[in-house]
Order: C-alpha cells, then structure tokens, then sequence
C-alpha cells in the first residue's frame, strides 16, 4: 500500500491516536529527539545526522534487529527529506507494485525535479531479481532507496544496490534505553497505556530485560500485562502479570542469516579454547533458538576431526555416537547427547595438525595436477603391466624389520614431502614418538 505521490510531499502530521492503534504504534517517535536509543547514528557527519539536518539525502539500507527503529527513522527522514514519500512492505507486496512505484517515481521527477523516497521494509524478502527493479531508478536519481532488513545485507541485500547505498546498523536496545521506553508509554496521557495503570519497578526490570532489546515487543507485552493488571483492584502491574503476558523467552535468532553463523562460531571457538561452561551455553542457545539439532551435531562431528584430531582418536567416534543418539531419540532427550559431546570435545586435548596436513596436501595437489604414482606401488594386475615395469621391486612391509619398508611413495615429480606434523598433545604424543623412531629406523 503506497502514500499518494501527487498529493503532500511529506506524511501528514499524526493526529490523537484511535483507541484500536496498538501501544507500539502509538507511542513511535515523532521526531529525532525523541528517540531512545541509536545515539551513535547522529554523529557530527554521520549519514542520518546529514540527513536530519537537511543537508544530504541519500539511499540507505538500515540493518538491525526487529523493534529498534528502522520504521521510525525511515518516517523521520520522510518528515524533513521535503520530497515525496511511498513505503510498502516486500512481505506484502510482488513486483508489479515495485515497478508501478517506480514508474510514477520517474514521472515525478521529470515533472518537478525531485526524487521519490521510497521506503522498502524487511527488503531482504524480496529476491535478487526483484530488487534489481530498483537499480536503474537509484542510479537515474528518480528515487532514493531505503530498505530495512533485519538480516545481514551482505548476505540478503543485491551487492549492485548494496554498493549504492550507506549501511546504518542499528543495535539492540539495552535494558536502560527500553526501560525508558515503557516509563514514557505509562506516563504518556495521551498515547500511553489505556486504560491507565501504575507498575512496579521490578517488574517494569523484568519486562526491560525479557525484551531483548525489542523495544515494540516490550511494549506490546506491557500492553497485555497492563490490560490484565487494570482488571484488577490495584490496577497495579506486577512481575506475575509480567510473566503471564511474556509466556516463554524471546530469543533473536535466524537459521539461514548472520545470527545463525554468530552463534555457531561462538559454540566452536568456545570448545576450541576448552572453555566447556561457554560450550554449554551456547548450544543451550541454538537449541533454544529453534536450530536444528542436526546441524549442531554435524558441527560437532566436524569439530572433532578439525580441533581434536589424533590428540583425541575417541573424539571423532563420540561425536558420531552423539549424532547417532540424536537421530534415534529426538528432542529432547537427544540433546543430552549433544551436550555431553559437547563437554567431551570442549575438555578433550587438541589438535588441528590432521587438519593443516590434509590443507597442505590438497594446495600441493592444486599445484602440481594429476601426477602418476611411482611405479613400484603401482598395482600389476596383467603381465602387460608387469613387463612395463608396474610394481617392481615393491617391498611388504610385513616382511621388513619392524615392518617399516623404505621405498618411494610419492610421484617422482615431488620427492618426499611432509604434511602431517603431530603436536604433543594427547595421542598425538605417541605418534609423534612412532614417526621419529621410524624415520630413524629408515
């Protein structure tokens, strides 16, 4: 649904709030100064503090997690850009309405001169060709862009309209900042809290902080906490209506985008550096999440090859046995599984000499190409291939004192190489021990 491009330049100024708008909707900020939260956006030279000041209006991609104030700054800037505005949303809207926008943006700007700000909301739910529609309209100057995703742009966002646009990266609020939020919608007579009702401060704590630094979800959950308090004689929010109104934990988190690959890389660099309390927690967090526990469990498999290696050879078949056990029981008895694992590989030895030596040999095998192995390990199933000389002079090492045999291994273009390099650590001790002891041997 798009604003009327040929009626006022710039959205109307809101008039009293309906009693059916919604506590979030009527309590966005009206202007710059009263937002919470974001200060570091509105540094001297900053896009939005040139923005606000009337001084440059550019296309931007506000990235940040849901109820931190994509919308309201896109509003913002509508309300001081002096140019005509449309906003849509990509879960609502296809590509005939991006092109119909964008036709009477062009017709627009050859009739007055000016651009159309067009204001896109969660812009990475369209898909790259659709928002290649807004490419050539960027660049021609007919519209200014500005797209809000809670998703990393480098990722969801065409890298051509990425390159054209300024990322502004909004943070969660903090407790602080959403704690101001909900005092104000108390106190706030005309668009705060209906019907009026007072809060304790813990339980206001508790909403703050249960928010997750979403200040609409904080607001919409004081709504339904303060509905339920004003049936009561003491019209009193408590911490038990709190709960009530949050029902379960909130947690921030997206299976195919950034969060997805944070939170994963927190859970390997934990166990990484045998740290099992972090290891713990941040599996317990993806679980939470709603991650698939078999992409976590295949993280561990992989885990116990690269990190572990030969320090631990019980790594690789508990992590297996871990998976196996998911597989079989599900959730949530399986988890346990994958914690216990999880314990194992973070206090196990370490090692990544297995996973260096593998990398070292596939660049060599990048370089030099397909190389023929010597002839004297090669297989001579015909006696074609045994007048040409394949596997003569071969040596059974069963055969050989300490069944050790010295003879060529590698193609006669290389020469001898060295590529697995054990460390120390746990079982790789030992077999650091048998190598040496063999090359001294040979």
């Amino acid at each position: 649904m798009t604003e009327d491009l040929f009626g006022p330049a710039l959205p109307r100024s809101p008039g009293p709030p309906s009693a059916g708008t919604p506590l979030a909707d009527r309590m966005r900020p009206r202007t710059f100064d009263e937002l919470v939260g974001q200060e570091s956006l509105f540094a001297p030279g900053a896009p939005l503090t040139l923005i606000r000041d009337a001084k440059h209006l550019s296309s931007l991609i506000l990235w940040g997690p849901p109820g931190t104030g994509k919308t309201t700054l896109a509003r913002l800037i509508a309300q001081v850009s002096g140019v005509p505005f449309e906003s849509f949303s990509a879960v609502l809207s296809g590509i005939k309405e991006v092109k119909e926008v964008m036709a009477r943006a062009a017709v627009e700007r050859r009739r007055s001169g000016r651009p159309t700000l067009v204001f896109v909301d969660e812009i990475h739910r369209f898909n790259r060709a659709q928002q290649d529609a807004f490419l050539s309209y960027v660049e021609s100057g007919d519209i200014v862009l500005i797209g809000a995703t809670t998703e990393n742009p480098s990722f969801e966002v065409n890298s051509a309209l990425l390159s054209r646009s300024r990322v502004v990266v909004l943070e969660a609020l903090g407790p602080a900042q959403v704690l101001t939020i909900l005092e104000r919608a108390l106190e706030d007579p005309e668009r705060g809290v209906k019907p009026k009702v007072a809060a304790d401060p813990e339980a206001l704590e508790m909403l703050a902080t249960a928010a997750d630094g979403d200040g609409r979800r904080a607001l919409n959950t004081l709504e339904i906490a303060a509905a339920a308090a004003a049936r009561e004689p003491g019209r009193r929010v408590t911490i038990e209506h709190v709960r009530r109104a949050l029902a379960r934990p909130h947690l921030r988190y997206d299976r195919a985008g950034e969060e997805h690959y944070n939170l994963i890389s927190a859970l390997h660099k934990s166990l990484r550096d045998s740290d099992p309390h972090a290891g713990l927690y941040w599996l317990a967090r993806m679980l939470a999440s709603g991650e698939d526990p078999r992409y976590v469990a295949r993280r561990l498999v992989r885990f116990a090859s690269e990190d572990v290696g030969n320090a631990d050879p019980h790594a690789l078949p508990l992590a297996m046995a871990a998976f196996e056990a998911y597989h079989l029981l599900g959730s949530p008895e399986g988890e346990l599984a994958l914690a216990q694992c999880a314990v194992y590989l973070a206090t196990a030895p370490k090692s990544n000499a297995v996973y260096k030596g593998y990398g070292a040999a596939m660049e060599e095998v990048e370089r030099s190409g397909s190389l023929a192995p010597p002839l004297v390990i090669r297989n001579a199933p015909t006696g074609l291939m045994k007048q040409l000389g394949y596997g003569a002079g071969y040596r059974y090492a069963h055969d050989e004192p300490g069944r050790i045999a010295s003879q060529q291994h590698f193609p006669e273009e290389l020469g001898p190489r060295r590529f697995y390099e054990p460390t120390g650590e746990g079982f790789e001790a030992e077999i650091a021990r048998r190598m040496k002891a063999w090359e001294q041997q040979l």
